[in-house]
């Protein structure tokens, strides 16, 4: 910094007073970005106002009790500050400390959010994704940095379940663009054009040719990965797109058939008769296709269909199959006899099934769910 800068400092120090000497070294710390000491000018300014000590490096709670609250104040208004001004250079690796320091993570997460495609370097999507800033986004910028694949094993492994729910969403979403580009490439190379459409679905259809001699699309172990965890979705286009990558993995030369637990042994032809039925494509064909599993002994098929029926908001049917087969128990792959009866608004065979079962509780909710116990 060139002498005449303190010559120039000192003077307005002495001539106008210390608000004035702040504001001239605070301008000229900005016009160089030294935005660090910006939040240190500000805090010196607050201690000289407060009476304190013009430097300090120790914690809040060095400072006499009734100073304590102003100078906290003062941090935050200027971790803010410093926050802000790296976030208008773009620089949102340096700004995160400052505002999370301010206990204020909005900015950054707008700032995430408003990155372009290919935008963010891998302190952002730190950020974004494993502090939490905007996990989706982060989920994004990460997809795009390092493909599927590694997407793939980093929603499995993340702890959140509603963020992992999410980031399925968007795979599912990103392999159905994918698959639909590779079959409209395909088809435009045998058919001289491509079609309009970007459905999965509509592509396949009357087009057996895709398949012959085991040809594929996509990388059939992306596409055996999230079918197999699409049960999770809820949102129904994101179910659709499933359904569709699960039709079209049926397709498939039986060499990428690869098999999954019971009772979805045919992975995607068993995965595509679920989400036909969540979906309302096919409900008594799917509920036919599990009772028969249940019939011919197959595990899980009892859960999968509680589940199903569940999910198709037919409760009573499905209180019936967990009562038959399960004992009315439930769990993470069902719900148990009592929620089914509280979705069914069934108060009365709930107090019986509650009563049956010593559940003084189930017996209450029972009641409750009468309305016999509100006052």
């Amino acid at each position: 910094m060139h002498e005449d800068v303190f010559e120039q400092l000192e003077s307005t120090l002495r001539s106008q007073g210390a608000d004035a000497g702040f504001e001239l070294a605070i301008a000229r710390l900005r016009a160089e970005r030294k935005y660090p000491l910006i939040f240190e000018a500000q805090l010196m300014r607050r201690r000289l106002s407060l009476g304190l000590p013009l430097l300090h490096s120790g914690p809040i709670s060095d400072l006499p009790a009734e100073h304590q609250a102003a100078y906290e104040a003062a941090v935050m208004e200027a971790a803010r500050e410093a926050g802000g001004l790296y976030l208008a250079d773009g620089d949102i690796a340096r700004a995160w400390p400052y505002f999370r320091a301010a206990g204020d993570a909005k900015p950054v997460a707008d700032a995430i959010e408003a990155l372009a495609a290919g935008g963010g370097n891998e302190a952002v999507i730190q950020i974004a994704l494993h502090e939490g800033v905007n996990p989706r986004k982060g989920f994004e910028l990460f997809l795009e940095q390092h493909g599927i694949c590694s997407a793939i094993s980093l929603a499995s492994q993340y702890p959140d379940d509603a963020g992992r729910l999410e980031f399925l969403g968007i795979l599912v979403r990103a392999l159905s663009r994918e698959l639909a580009a590779s079959l409209k490439e395909a088809i435009a190379a045998a058919e001289g054009r491509a079609p309009e459409t970007n459905r999965v679905a509509e592509l396949i259809a009357g087009r057996d040719w895709l398949f012959a001699e085991a040809r594929y699309y996509t990388e059939n172990s992306h596409l055996a990965s999230l079918v197999q965890a699409s049960p999770q979705l809820q949102d129904r286009e994101t179910l659709r797109l499933a359904w569709e990558l699960a039709e079209y993995g049926k397709r498939l030369d039986p060499a990428y058939q690869y098999p999954s637990e019971a009772p979805f042994t045919e992975t995607y032809a068993d995965y595509a008769m679920y989400l036909s039925g969540v979906l309302g494509l096919d409900a008594d064909g799917a509920v036919a296709h599990f009772r028969k599993k249940i019939d011919d002994s197959v595990a899980g098929s009892a859960e999968v269909l509680v589940s199903l029926l569940s999910r198709m908001g037919r409760y009573r049917e499905a209180l019936e199959v967990s009562l038959q087969y399960l004992g009315g128990d439930g769990g993470r792959a069902c719900p148990g006899a009592l929620e089914l009866c509280q979705r069914a608004g069934d108060s009365e065979r709930m107090r019986q099934l509650a009563r049956e079962d010593g559940d003084l509780l189930g017996f209450v909710a029972g009641v409750l769910l009468e309305g016999g116990g509100r006052g």
